[in-house]
């Protein structure tokens, strides 16, 4: 008799293991998932690392024997039950309301919206906003870092070059100023997470939005190039450019009651953007620190934190689509 193997997978932060007979095949999986957990297998995707990505259902190879992912990290992405439910509900609703009769009402002109640029911008974007949670007012902290991802002119050229980034977090002051230096940004493996130094020195305010702005600009283009070459520094002004001239909210030049304007930051000389884009090793939040409410993140790999991003991008694509097809 064939021994039975044992599939783990995620799914919105639960762990869940089915066991199959060692000839199963992903559709097996698909379809196991589809009657215990009640998701139709046209809303399912598997993110599997190491190497074979993401796949979605009716799968480029259905036959794919699930003996091959035994040990991967495998992640369902894929819409809870009860936000299955919800939608067909407010399906069926409208349909009855359509349905009764009623006096026909003079047309009111739509207003457009450009869905387009809506689900661009839910793909080219930061998935996760991360302040320090062990540093004092993190929640301004969060507020600034939103400030940036809302930011009209960064959000026009993260679509023009289709950045993306998984995590967008602050610096800690202290780990990185030396008595040569001050570093101002890190991009950790092109755009997997963005560091900015949000903060004084002396942790006693925050330093000038415009200043942070273009450290931002300079650190996207990490996402392309790693080395400061003249590739590099072309794409930098280019995103500088793009950002001033669809800053049409002036998100740079006032700030609510000067919450984060530091007049005396003008960037002293001992300051450098980075040293270069760099790739591998693990993302450490600082100690005791926490990427979410239950999830710790000391040594959290990188597998982790993009599959983290992947799911909240999925999300906001997803959000997106509903709204075109309101």
């Amino acid at each position: 008799m064939a021994e039975n193997i044992s599939i783990t997978f995620h799914h919105h932060g639960t762990r869940h293991m089915f066991d199959f007979p060692s000839d199963a095949t992903i559709s097996d999986l698909a379809f196991r998932v589809s009657t215990s957990l009640s998701i139709p297998q046209e809303h399912q995707k598997f993110m599997i690392t190491p190497k074979i990505g993401v796949l979605k259902y009716p799968f480029p190879d259905p036959t794919l024997p699930l003996a091959s992912l035994f040990n991967k990290k495998i992640i369902l992405l894929a819409p809870l039950p009860s936000e299955l439910s919800s939608l067909s509900s407010a399906s069926a609703a409208s349909s009855v309301l359509r349905r009764r009769s009623s006096p026909i009402k003079a047309a009111t002109p739509a207003r457009y919206r450009d869905w387009r640029k809506a689900q661009d911008e839910a793909a080219y974007t930061f998935s996760s906003i991360v302040p320090l949670p062990y540093l004092p007012n993190p929640d301004k902290s969060r507020r600034f870092l939103e400030r940036l991802r809302d930011d009209a002119g960064i959000k026009a050229s993260m679509r023009k070059h289709k950045f993306s980034v998984g995590v967008l977090t602050e610096m800690n002051p202290a780990e990185h100023t030396t008595h040569e230096s001050r570093t101002l940004g890190l991009n950790r493996n092109r755009g997997e997470v963005i560091e900015l130094r949000l903060r004084t020195d002396a942790y006693d305010g925050y330093r000038d939005y415009r200043i942070i702005r273009k450290t931002l600009c300079h650190e996207l283009a990490h996402n392309v190039f790693g080395e400061h070459d003249r590739d590099f520094w072309d794409l930098t002004k280019a995103v500088e450019r793009e950002v001033e001239e669809n800053d049409w909210r002036s998100g740079g030049h006032a700030l609510t009651d000067q919450e984060f304007y530091n007049p005396d930051d003008s960037g002293p000389d001992g300051e450098h953007m980075d040293g270069g884009g760099w790739t591998g090793g693990e993302f450490v939040l600082g100690s005791n620190s926490t990427l979410s409410p239950v999830a710790d993140v000391r040594g959290i790999g990188r597998r982790e934190l993009m599959a983290q991003a992947a799911e909240e991008r999925l999300r906001k694509q997803r959000d997106a689509s509903r709204g075109a097809g309101a």
